[in-house]
């Protein structure tokens, strides 16, 4: 993984020239033509879907109107009584309130069901979509029902990214949401953009966390894609199936950017196309000649499995790291979090987890928005079929992020086969996502 000191162009989708002295030269030689840097910044994807959603005049400093806008039930029941102390009579555009993050009261327990109730009926009054829980898990339901190329979607949860579909989602506070119900804008200084270019194709064994868990490691405590766009580009995008796609573009958020946007292709159109949403795709890739603020070269081939540690995804290892120098990794773990936490009386205890040379896991759980995708559930069963985790300490549990996913996953017997290697199956929630657990 490459990231480049100084912004840079991209031509033809794939070749990188470095902003220096000798640029202004290498793109006239290559293109037979000379493009200022303005100019050529104005075609990435990302600024042309952000001149179309802004209503300023001006694009230095936007005022955005979003297409839809997308909350969860630990969030959307003050968004809309601040929208209501404040005047709302309906809400202006699509909202989807959905209930996939307080799970206590969706499963029949008494704590906060009236968040429902409450979220129901806002629903019928103002005009909203009421997403019930068991569902979806927020983003994959807007994935499969909303996300549309070329659009932007405003969302209360921090990971709402939906840019693998061509959609520029962003995660905000609700009193952006309200704003947005009130018909006011989202105000904010254009954001740099920077160029994530794929090449290659994943090896065999490793997925979209590996990818996403390295970009992790290399982008957050740089700050190098702070508050802007990360847009993926290049040829290896077309190596990446969509659901790939889709869960490496959910983790985006932890490497701080504002928002991510990806070249578009036939593997986009198909997705769209099977959730009966052929029409909202559109070509989307920037022009011949583009400039971004930076760029990341990433050789898909070079990816490892990949570990994120204690207390940030960007505490990354490749596994073969970890394994080769076990206890001194996780000892150094241990010591970063105490003093984070700064209290003698509370700790983290890994290295007790080292068994024979290797790490022990006690439990297991693939869920939510970036891993419980049809994808990533179907190759765990590939892996565990014809094996089990046994009836001991390990648990394994499931959780499909949404209806769609789980009645494909039955029809195809792989809900069967997990069930067969001792895994148990939920229902779609977003809830193991912010607790201590171990996620594949």
């Amino acid at each position: 993984m490459k990231l480049h000191e100084t912004g840079a162009y991209l031509v033809n989708g794939c070749t990188v020239v470095e902003d220096n002295s000798e640029a202004s030269a290498a793109i006239a030689s290559m293109t037979g033509t000379a493009v200022s840097k303005e100019e050529a910044a104005k075609n990435t994807i990302a600024y042309g879907i952000l001149k179309d959603h802004n209503t300023s005049g001006s694009m230095e400093k936007l005022k955005i109107k979003f297409d839809k806008l997308t909350s969860h039930d630990i969030t959307f029941v003050g968004i809309i009584q601040t929208a209501r102390a404040s005047g709302l009579e309906k809400f202006p555009i699509p909202y989807i309130l959905t209930n996939c993050h307080n799970s206590l009261c969706a499963v029949g327990g008494t704590i906060n069901e009236d968040d429902h109730r409450f979220g129901l009926s806002a629903a019928k009054k103002y005009g909203g979509i009421f997403v019930p829980p068991h569902m979806a898990v927020i983003h994959q339901y807007m994935r499969e029902r909303f996300a549309g190329c070329g659009k932007m979607i405003l969302g209360s949860d921090s990971h709402t990214r939906y840019g693998a579909l061509g959609t520029m989602a962003i995660g905000e506070g609700g009193g952006e949401l309200a704003k947005q119900l009130l018909g006011r804008t989202y105000d904010v200084a254009r954001p740099g953009v920077v160029a994530i270019c794929l090449t290659g194709a994943l090896p065999a064994g490793c997925g979209p966390h590996d990818v996403a868990i390295a970009l992790v490691g290399e982008l957050f405590k740089s700050g190098y894609v702070k508050n802007k766009v990360m847009e993926f580009v290049g040829p290896g995008i077309a190596s990446l199936r969509q659901d790939t796609r889709n869960a490496i573009d959910a983790m985006t958020t932890e490497t701080t950017c504002l928002s991510s946007i990806w070249e578009t292709d036939e593997t986009t159109h198909r997705f769209l196309a099977v959730h009966g949403r052929a029409a909202d795709y559109k070509k989307l890739a920037p022009a011949d000649l583009a400039y971004y603020d930076g760029v990341v070269e990433v050789d898909l081939s070079a990816i490892r499995p990949m570990i994120a540690l204690p207390m940030h995804p960007s505490n990354a290892f490749t596994i073969e790291e970890l394994n080769a120098n076990l206890e001194d990794i996780l000892h150094a773990c241990e010591q970063d979090v105490q003093k984070l936490i700064g209290r003698k009386d509370v700790s983290l205890d890994l290295c007790s987890k080292i068994e024979n040379g290797k790490l022990r896991v006690d439990q297991g759980v693939i869920a939510g928005c970036a891993g419980g995708l049809y994808d990533s559930i179907y190759e765990a069963a590939s892996i565990l079929k014809g094996h089990t985790g046994g009836c001991g300490d390990y648990a394994l549990s499931v959780y499909p992020g949404s209806q769609p996913i789980m009645m494909e996953l039955v029809r195809t017997g792989v809900i069967s086969d997990l069930m067969a290697s001792g895994a148990t199956i939920r229902t779609a929630f977003c809830g193991p996502c912010f607790l201590s657990l171990i996620h594949i």
